[in-house]
């Protein structure tokens, strides 16, 4: 896993230029891009769709998965996810296949 600390001089992710950190894990050629969190709220799990995107955009690669890691995921930001196609997960150990 390579943490990836970037700028956004666009202000694409915060509404004004901001660090963006990212957990990124490469594996077979598939970008998998994750958030650890102890927990995750709607707003949240939008800023996290939001961050992938940033990074997509920057490297020009697509990713195969979107993943929230977090014991404590907000019912809505759930419903958020399912509609975003992020999975999520409760621990890190329910991740079975990257």
């Amino acid at each position: 896993m390579l943490n990836v600390n970037e700028y956004d001089d666009e202000g694409l992710v915060f509404g004004r230029p901001d660090q963006v950190e990212l957990d990124v894990i490469i594996k077979n050629g598939l970008l998998i891009i994750c958030e650890l969190k102890s927990s995750i709220d709607k707003a949240s799990m939008y800023s996290f769709e939001r961050k992938a995107r940033f990074y997509e955009k920057r490297h020009g690669r697509t990713a195969s998965r979107l993943i929230v890691i977090s014991p404590m995921i907000d019912a809505r930001a759930k419903k958020v996810a399912e509609k975003l196609g992020i999975e999520t997960f409760g621990d890190s150990l329910d991740v079975e296949t990257l």
